[in-house]
C-alpha cells in the first residue's frame, strides 16, 4: 500500500472506509501523519525558536492529538450514542510531551458501557494500531465519584478532564461528580497532596540534586509545579497558578520565578524525550552528554557542557523548591487558620510553630538582620522553620545582601557566633537553601549547582559540602554513631569546632576552575578568615586542612600505614596533635560525605588505626621514629597476652609462632595475630586453613588463609571470590616457613545489601584450594551499562622498591577486574605481595606488589610483556 502523506490528510481520512475494514488504512495513515508531525516539531524544538518553544510545541502535539483522537472516536462510537470522551492527566491540560501517554475517560452509564463495549475495543485499538500510547478508563459517573473518593491521583487526572467529545452539560456533571461537597474537600486534598509530596520526594533522598535526577517526579521538578496547579484549581478555584497571585497566595515575582523555571524544565524534558527515542523522565548518563549536545551546551577549559546542562537543572530545581516550600506554607497557614502571635523580642515573633519578623520590611532595614534572624532560628529547636511571609521577605532582600567582603565588621562577627553557637550545621543547611550562603560567599555561588561527570561524586559540590558538614554534626552528637570507630572521642579534643566546620565549608569550594582546586580553596579560606579577624594560627589552621584535606585518605587507600617510614612520613608532614585530629575529622566527614557507597567499616579503621600510629609517633617525638624490632616485640606480646586469655599455655602459643612469618608480627595488629594463631591451632595441621570473620562492622569479611605456596594461589582466592560476588578492599601476602603463605584480605560483598557468610566463604576456599587451580578461570561479565558512560584511559607503571615490583594500575572499575589481573599475573607465572584495591566512582586505582617466580624484582622484559598483557585485558572491557 502506498504509504506516502497526501496534501491534505484531513480530506484523505475522511474519505476512508467508516467501517471495521477501513481501520488498518487509517491507522497506517495516522502513524505516518503522526511521524511527520513529530519529525516537524522535534525540528523547531532543534532550531530553538525564540520564546517558550517547548511550551508552545507540548500544545501544538495536544492540539494534533486532539484531531486524531476525535477522528478515531468518530469512525467508532456513533454520533448519536450517550457517551462522552475526556482528555485526563497531562494530556487533559493540553500538554503532550514527544512520548508521554494519551490519557482518556469515556464516560458512560453502566447499560451503554456495556452495549458500547465493542466499539469502545475498537476505538481503543484502533489508536494502539496507530502508534498512540493510550490510556482509557470507562467510568459512569457515580463510578467517577467513587474512584475519585477512593485514589486522590484519580481525582487529580479528573480534575483536569477536557471535553474532546463532551458536550457542556455532561461536562458539568462530571465536575458535579468530583465537587468538594461530595470527595475530598479543600483541607483534606490540601493535606493528602502534601503528604504524597513527601512520599515522593523520600523516594529520591529529599534532593535534587543526584547524578541522574528525574525531571518530573523529583524534588523541584515539574510534578511539584503541576501539583501547585492542581491545588490552586480543587482548592482556590483559579484555573492556573498564576490565578494565586490575586488571591494573595503567591507574589508576582514567584509566579514569573516559577514560570521561567517551567520553560526550563519543560525544554530539559522534550529534549530528553527526544534523544532517548521513548518515555523516559529520568536523566540517565546515557542520555546527558546527548542532551547538552542537542541543547548546545558545548565543553569549555571551567566546564564540560554535561556539567553546565546539569548545573541549570540544578539551580531550576532549587528555586522550585523554595518558592514551592513557601507557597504550600502558605496554604497550610490559610487552612488552618491565624495563631496568636508570641513576642521573641522587639523585631522578631513566633507564629504557630514557624518564626516571622514582626514588620515585612525589617529584614530589609538592615543586612545584619537576616543573620539576627538565623540565629534567633537556631536558638529555638521547635521551630518548624521561617513564616510564609518572612521567608518571602528574605528572600526579596537578598539582592542588598553584601557578600562577606563588602560587610561591616559586625556583620562578619554576626557570621562567625552563627558558627560558634546552637545547631551551628543545620544554620549554615538553611542559609544555603534559601539563598544566603552564596550571597554571603560568593565562591559557594559557582559551586552550587555544580556536579561532576563522574561515578565518585554522587551530590553536587555545595550538596556533598552540606552532607560534609551533616557529619561532622554527627561527630559532635551525645550518642557516637556506630559507623565511626574514634570519631566521637576525638570531636571534644577539638580547640575550636567552627574552624573545622569552615575548612569543610571551604575544601571544594575551589572546583571548577580549572587548577588544584585544593591549592585554589585554600586561597579562598585564607582570605575569609583573615577578612573575618581569626587569628594568625587559626587561619593557618583552616588553610592547611583546606590544602591537606586529601591527604590522610591518599596515604589510607594507597599506602601501607604498617609501614614504620609511611607513618614518619605523614607525621612529619601532620606535625602536631591539632592538626591530626582536625585533619582526622574531616576526612571521615568528607569521603562519607562523598557517597553513602564510600564509607565503610575498611575504611573507618584504615583512618582510626593511622590516627592512632600518628598520635602515637607524635607523642614519641618526631625524631624518634620506631624501630621494626620494637613494634614486633609489642604486637608479639600483645597477641600472646590475648591468647593466654584464651587458655592457650605458653609452649602452645611458642609453636603456633614458630609457624607464622616474622613479617606478620610487625604488619598485623595484635588482635589478628592471635586469632590467625587460634585458626592455625584448630586446623591440628591440616592444609589448607582458611578462617573468616566480620571483625568490625556487618559491611566486610576479614579472611585469612595459610597454605602451600604454588603459583596462582592468589589467582585462585581472587577469582573464587569474585565468582561469590565479593570484592576486595586490601589483600596482604606472606612468605612463611616451610614453602607456605600467609595472606589476608579484607572483602566485602558487591551488594551493600547483602552480608558476606563466613563460614561459606572459609567453606568454598578451602575446597578450591584443595583441588585444581589451574583449572580456574574468572567469570565472564559485560560491563554494567551506567560504566559505559565514563572511560578511564588505562595507566600502567612500574617501581622496584624493598620486597619486589611495585604495579601501580588506574583503570575504568567493572566487577571481575581484580580477578582478571590476577589471571594475567598466574598466566606470567608472578607471585603477588601485597595488593591495595581503591574504587572511585568508575575509576580503579590498584597498586600490587609482585616478583617473579625465584622472588627477585621484574626485569625490563618481563615489566614490557606484563604491560602487553594487562593493557589487553583492560582494553578490552
Amino acid at each position: 500500500m502506498n504509504t506516502e502523506l497526501p496534501a491534505d490528510p484531513r480530506a484523505v481520512l475522511a474519505g476512508l472506509s467508516a467501517g471495521p475494514e477501513g481501520d488498518p488504512e487509517w491507522s497506517t495513515l495516522v502513524r505516518a501523519l503522526l511521524a511527520r508531525n513529530d519529525a516537524r516539531l522535534a525540528q523547531r524544538f532543534d532550531a530553538g525558536e525564540a520564546g517558550d518553544t517547548a511550551g508552545h510545541l507540548i500544545r501544538l502535539r495536544a492540539r494534533v492529538m486532539d484531531f486524531l483522537v476525535r477522528g478515531s472516536w468518530q469512525r467508532c462510537i456513533p454520533s448519536a450514542a450517550p457517551l462522552a470522551l475526556f482528555a485526563v492527566g497531562g494530556y487533559g491540560r493540553g500538554e503532550l510531551f514527544p512520548y508521554s501517554d494519551v490519557d482518556l475517560l469515556a464516560l458512560a452509564e453502566a447499560p451503554e458501557q456495556q452495549q458500547f463495549q465493542p466499539a469502545l475495543s475498537r476505538f481503543v485499538a484502533l489508536l494502539w494500531d496507530a502508534g498512540v500510547p493510550v490510556s482509557q478508563a470507562v467510568r459512569s459517573l457515580d463510578e467517577c465519584t467513587q474512584a475519585a473518593g477512593e485514589d486522590p491521583t484519580v481525582l487529580t487526572a479528573i480534575v483536569e478532564a477536557r471535553p474532546l467529545c463532551a458536550d457542556a452539560a455532561t461536562t458539568r456533571l462530571l465536575n458535579d461528580a468530583i465537587a468538594p461537597q461530595r470527595v475530598w474537600p479543600a483541607q483534606a486534598y490540601f493535606e493528602v497532596k502534601r503528604e504524597e509530596q513527601r512520599r515522593r520526594h523520600a523516594r529520591f533522598g529529599d534532593t535534587a540534586d543526584n547524578l541522574e535526577p528525574n525531571l518530573k517526579e523529583g524534588p523541584g521538578g515539574l510534578r511539584d509545579l503541576q501539583q501547585l496547579g492542581w491545588l490552586a484549581r480543587r482548592c482556590f478555584g483559579v484555573d492556573a497558578v498564576a490565578g494565586l497571585v490575586a488571591l494573595g497566595h503567591l507574589g508576582a515575582d514567584e509566579a514569573a520565578a516559577l514560570e521561567r523555571e517551567r520553560r526550563a524544565l519543560s525544554r530539559l524534558r522534550f529534549g530528553l524525550h527526544l534523544v532517548a527515542s521513548r518515555r523516559e523522565e529520568r536523566l540517565r548518563f546515557d542520555h546527558q552528554k546527548s542532551l547538552a549536545a542537542r541543547l548546545s551546551e558545548v565543553d569549555d577549559d571551567d566546564q564540560l557542557g554535561v556539567e553546565k546542562l546539569m548545573q541549570s537543572f540544578y539551580r531550576s530545581a532549587a528555586v522550585v523548591q523554595r518558592i514551592n516550600e513557601r507557597v504550600l506554607q502558605r496554604f497550610e497557614e490559610y487552612f488552618e487558620g491565624a495563631t496568636e502571635p508570641q513576642a521573641i523580642d522587639a523585631a522578631l515573633e513566633r507564629r504557630g510553630a514557624y518564626l516571622a519578623a514582626r514588620r515585612n520590611d525589617w529584614l530589609g532595614e538592615d543586612p545584619a538582620h537576616v543573620f539576627a534572624l538565623f540565629s534567633a532560628w537556631a536558638d529555638d529547636p521547635s521551630l518548624r522553620g521561617l513564616h510564609s511571609q518572612t521567608a518571602r521577605a528574605l528572600a526579596e532582600a537578598l539582592d542588598g545582601f553584601p557578600d562577606y567582603s563588602a560587610a561591616s565588621p559586625a556583620m562578619r562577627q554576626a557570621f562567625l557566633e552563627l558558627l560558634r553557637g546552637l545547631q551551628p550545621v543545620a544554620t549554615l543547611e538553611r542559609m544555603a537553601r534559601l539563598g544566603v550562603l552564596a550571597r554571603w560567599i560568593p565562591a559557594f555561588a559557582r559551586v552550587s549547582g555544580r556536579m561532576q561527570f563522574d561515578l565518585f561524586h554522587v551530590f553536587t559540590v555545595d550538596q556533598h559540602t552540606l552532607a560534609v558538614l551533616r557529619n561532622m554534626a554527627v561527630f559532635a552528637a551525645p550518642e557516637p554513631d556506630e559507623r565511626f570507630a574514634i570519631a566521637h572521642q576525638v570531636w571534644p579534643s577539638l580547640r575550636k569546632p567552627e574552624l573545622l566546620l569552615l575548612a569543610g565549608l571551604f575544601h571544594d569550594i575551589g572546583k571548577g576552575r580549572g587548577g588544584d582546586h585544593s591549592k585554589l580553596g585554600a586561597v579562598d579560606a585564607r582570605a575569609f578568615c583573615e577578612a573575618h579577624g581569626l587569628s594568625d594560627a587559626d587561619t593557618a589552621l583552616v588553610e592547611w586542612l583546606v590544602q591537606k584535606h586529601l591527604l590522610m585518605s591518599v596515604t589510607a587507600q594507597k599506602y601501607d600505614i604498617t609501614d614504620a617510614d609511611v607513618i614518619q612520613r605523614f607525621a612529619e608532614t601532620v606535625a602536631d596533635r591539632q592538626r591530626l585530629d582536625y585533619l582526622y575529622l574531616l576526612t571521615c566527614a568528607d569521603i562519607a560525605g562523598t557517597s553513602p557507597k564510600l564509607w565503610n567499616s575498611w575504611k573507618d579503621r584504615l583512618l582510626a588505626d593511622l590516627h592512632t600510629a600518628t598520635r602515637l609517633a607524635l607523642r614519641r617525638g618526631l625524631g624518634h621514629p620506631v624501630a621494626a624490632g620494637e613494634r614486633m616485640a609489642e604486637n608479639r606480646a600483645a597477641a600472646r597476652a590475648l591468647l593466654l586469655e584464651e587458655r592457650f599455655s605458653g609452649e602452645a602459643i611458642d609453636a603456633l609462632f614458630a609457624r607464622m612469618p616474622e613479617e606478620g608480627f610487625l604488619r598485623g595488629r595484635p588482635e589478628q595475630i592471635a586469632w590467625q594463631a587460634a585458626a592455625l591451632a584448630d586446623a591440628k595441621g591440616r592444609m589448607p586453613v582458611v578462617a573468616a570473620r566480620s571483625p568490625a562492622g556487618r559491611d566486610r569479611l576479614e579472611l585469612f588463609v595459610h597454605t602451600h605456596d604454588r603459583d596462582g594461589v592468589f589467582a585462585a582466592i581472587v577469582i573464587t571470590l569474585d565468582r561469590m560476588g565479593l570484592g576486595i578492599l586490601h589483600a596482604r601476602v606472606l612468605d612463611g616457613p616451610d614453602d607456605t603463605v600467609f595472606d589476608t584480605f579484607q572483602i566485602q560483598s558487591s551488594d551493600a545489601r547483602s552480608v558476606p557468610d563466613a563460614d561459606d566463604v572459609a567453606a568454598r576456599l578451602t575446597k578450591v584450594l584443595s583441588g585444581d587451580l589451574a583449572a580456574l578461570r574468572p567469570a565472564r561479565r559485560s560491563r554494567p551499562s551506567h560504566l559505559r558512560h565514563f572511560r578511564v584511559a588505562p595507566q600502567l607503571d612500574f617501581t622496584d622498591i624493598e620486597g619486589g615490583t611495585r604495579i601501580g594500575l588506574v583503570c575504568n572499575d567493572r566487577p571481575g577486574l581484580l580477578a582478571d589481573i590476577a589471571g594475567v599475573l598466574r598466566e606470567q607465572r608472578l607471585r603477588v605481595h601485597d595488593a591495595r584495591i581503591a574504587t572511585f566512582g568508575e575509576r580503579a586505582e590498584d597498586l600490587l606488589l609482585v616478583s617473579d617466580e625465584h622472588d627477585a624484582l621484574l626485569s625490563p622484559e618481563r615489566c614490557a610483556q606484563l604491560r602487553e598483557a594487562l593493557l589487553a585485558v583492560l582494553d578490552g572491557d
